[in-house]
C-alpha cells in the first residue's frame, strides 16, 4: 500500500459529542472525538460494539441516527462543517461529496428493482449526469471492481448475484459521483474469507485509483491493517489511542487496544487443549443428499458427532453449511440419504419430531436480532422453552431462570428487558440461555459470533467452551471463520459446493499438506500485519 499521501484535508472532526435519549435524560454516546482525514488516506475506526464507530461515521455524512443530537463539536467536509447546516442544505452532500457503505448490501438494496436503477439514482438526481452518462460510468466501475460481465451486471436483481459480488456493487454505487469520503461501515464482516479478501482488494483498487479518503469502521484488526493507513481505536466514545497502522500492529499501546487480539489469543491457547473424543457418537449422516427444487445443495454427505463433542462445518458461502444445519434440526427433508441420533432413525421433519427429540437437538441462529422477538421481554423469551418442555410454572420457572442467565453471564436485571435494550453480545447470550433452557443434548450453533466484535466474540466463544465443559452438550459449529475453528473445534469439516472435501481432527486440518480448497481458504484468512493483502495482490499479477 503507498504511503505517498495526497496533501489536501478532505475531513476535520473537531470535538464531536453525540447524546443519545435513554427514558428521560440524554447520554453521551461519542465524547470529544477529534480526527483527520486526507485525500488518498484511509482512516481505520476500530473498537467493540457499542463504541460510538458507527455514530462517527454518520456523522462524517450529517447525520444522526433518530433519538440522537450533537453535544458540541463540528464535522468539517472540505471545509464545510456539516452539523452547521440544516439538514435540507446537508442532504445534497450525500452521494455526491460523502458516500456510505453499509454491513448489509442485502439490506441496503431493494429486492424489486434491477442494480443499475439503483446505482445510477443519485447520480441522476443529485449529481447532474444524464442517465445515460450515469450508466457508462456504472459500467466502468463494475468493470474496476472485477464483476462478472460489466455490461449485463446491471441487469440483475439483488437476489441474483452473489453476496460479495453484491457489496462490490454497492461499492460502485457509493463511487458513482467521485466523492471527496467513502464511509465504509464493517463492509466485510458478514462475507466469508475467500469473498472477503475479493471485496477488500476491490476497495483497495478504487480507493488507490480515484485517490479518494476513506473511513473503515471494523472490530477486525487484521481487516483494517491491510486497508488503513492510520487507525483509531475508541472505547466508550472516545479515542483512546490513534497511531500508524505498522506501530499500532507491532506495539500497541492502550490496554484495550491490546485485548482486540482476544480471539485471536484464544485460538492458540485452545490449539494445545484435548479434544472431548467421547467415542460414542450422538449424531452420524449417512450419503444425505439434499435439493432446493431441481438444485442440489448438499451431495452425499457423511459424518458423525461424538457426545460433548464441536465439530466445525467451514466453507465459503453457498458451500451447503447452513442447509447442513437445517436438515439435522428438521427445517429441511434430505433428498436422499440418512441420518441417526444416538442409535435410533432421525426423523427428517421437525413436525415429526416428538418433543422429547426437539428437545434434545436445539438451534442458535446467526442474527439474534432476527431470532429473538422484540416485543418479548427476556423473561418471556426463555422461559417459553422452560414450560414448554420441563412443565415449569411460577417460582419453579423464575428460579431456572436466574439460574440460566447466571449461566451465560447476564445480569439477572436483563429479565425485565426487551432486545432491543440489549447489546449484541447480550442478545446472543439471551439466545444461547434459551437454546440451554431446553437442556439439549446437541446445539447447532448457525454463525452466532460472525456479527459480533473481537472482543465480544472471544467472551461468547470461553463461555460456550465452559458450559460445554460443564454440561457436557455437543455442538455442530457452522462458521466461516478461521480463526473461530482454531479456537472452538475438537474436528473439522470442510464443504465446497454441497461437498465435504476433507475432515478430520483440528490438528490434522491445520497442519500440511492440505486438501486444495482447505489451502484457499486458509491462505485467505488475513494476517495481523500490513502487507499481506499486497502479496496477495501480487500474487495475482
Amino acid at each position: 500500500m503507498t504511503q505517498d499521501i495526497p496533501s489536501p484535508l478532505v475531513l476535520e472532526i473537531e470535538n464531536l459529542s453525540i447524546e443519545a435519549r435513554a427514558n428521560d435524560s440524554w447520554s453521551g454516546i461519542v465524547n470529544g472525538v477529534s480526527l483527520s482525514l486526507r485525500r488518498g488516506e484511509v482512516l481505520g475506526l476500530v473498537g467493540e460494539s457499542g463504541a460510538g464507530k458507527s455514530t462517527i461515521g454518520l456523522a462524517a455524512l450529517g447525520y444522526l441516527r433518530p433519538g440522537a443530537r450533537v453535544a458540541g463539536g463540528a464535522v468539517r467536509l472540505e471545509g464545510q462543517d456539516l452539523l452547521a447546516l440544516p439538514e435540507a442544505a446537508r442532504r445534497p452532500f450525500r452521494g455526491t461529496k460523502v458516500a456510505y457503505v453499509a454491513q448489509s448490501a442485502q439490506a441496503a438494496f431493494n429486492p424489486a428493482h434491477r442494480l443499475m436503477d439503483q446505482i445510477v439514482m443519485v447520480a441522476v438526481e443529485r449529481g447532474g449526469m444524464t442517465r445515460a452518462a450515469a450508466e457508462e460510468r456504472a459500467v466502468s466501475l463494475f468493470a474496476a471492481l472485477q464483476l462478472p460481465e460489466p455490461d449485463r451486471f446491471g441487469r440483475r436483481y439483488p437476489h441474483q448475484v452473489s453476496g460479495g459480488q453484491l457489496q462490490r456493487a454497492m461499492v460502485a454505487m457509493a463511487m458513482m459521483c467521485n466523492p471527496a469520503l467513502i464511509v465504509f461501515d464493517e463492509p466485510t464482516t458478514a462475507l466469508d474469507v475467500t469473498t472477503q479478501v475479493e471485496v477488500l482488494i476491490s476497495i483497495r483498487r478504487v480507493i488507490e485509483e480515484f485517490g479518494v479518503a476513506a473511513i473503515y469502521i471494523t472490530h477486525d484488526l487484521s481487516v483494517v491493517a491491510q486497508i488503513a493507513h492510520r487507525v483509531a481505536v475508541l472505547r466508550y466514545g472516545a479515542v483512546v489511542e490513534t497511531a500508524p497502522i505498522g506501530r499500532i500492529m507491532a506495539a500497541p499501546e492502550h490496554p484495550y487496544t491490546r485485548s482486540l487480539w482476544a480471539v485471536h489469543e484464544l485460538s492458540v491457547s485452545h490449539e494445545a487443549a484435548a479434544g472431548h473424543d467421547t467415542g460414542e457418537a450422538l449424531l452420524s449422516l449417512e450419503n444425505l443428499s439434499a435439493r432446493y427444487g431441481d438444485f442440489e445443495v448438499l451431495s452425499d454427505i457423511s459424518l458423525t458427532l461424538g457426545r460433548g463433542e464441536t465439530l466445525a462445518v467451514v466453507g465459503e458461502s453457498g458451500s451447503g453449511k447452513s442447509t447442513l444445519g437445517r436438515v439435522i434440526t428438521g427445517l429441511k427433508a434430505p433428498s436422499a440419504g440418512r441420518a441417526r441420533y444416538a442409535g435410533a432413525a432421525l426423523p427428517e421433519r421437525v413436525s415429526r419430531r416428538p418433543k422429547a427429540l426437539l428437545r434434545r437437538i436445539q438451534i442458535i441462529y446467526q442474527s439474534a436480532d432476527t431470532a429473538l422477538n422484540p416485543r418479548q421481554t427476556v423473561r418471556k423469551i426463555i422461559g417459553r422453552p422452560l414450560a414448554l418442555y420441563h412443565g415449569l410454572r411460577g417460582r419453579a420457572r423464575e428460579a431456572r431462570l436466574m439460574e440460566l442467565l447466571r449461566l451465560v453471564e447476564l445480569d439477572p436485571a436483563h429479565a425485565d428487558r426487551t432486545p432491543g435494550q440489549l447489546s449484541g453480545g447480550q442478545k446472543q447470550r439471551v439466545a444461547i440461555a434459551r437454546a440451554l433452557a431446553a437442556e439439549p443434548e446437541l446445539i447447532v450453533c448457525d454463525e452466532i459470533t460472525s456479527a459480533l466484535d473481537k472482543v465480544v466474540q472471544a467472551e461468547v466463544l470461553r463461555m460456550l467452551m465452559d458450559l460445554q465443559a460443564r454440561l457436557g452438550v455437543a455442538f455442530f459449529f457452522i462458521t466461516h471463520d478461521i480463526e473461530v475453528v482454531r479456537a472452538i473445534a475438537d474436528r473439522v469439516v470442510v464443504m465446497e459446493r454441497g461437498r465435504i472435501v476433507e475432515q478430520g481432527s483440528r490438528a490434522q486440518i491445520f497442519a500440511p499438506p492440505h486438501a486444495p480448497y482447505t489451502e484457499t481458504l486458509l491462505a485467505s484468512v488475513p494476517e495481523m500485519a500490513p502487507g499481506w493483502l499486497d502479496r496477495i495482490i501480487a500474487a495475482r499479477a
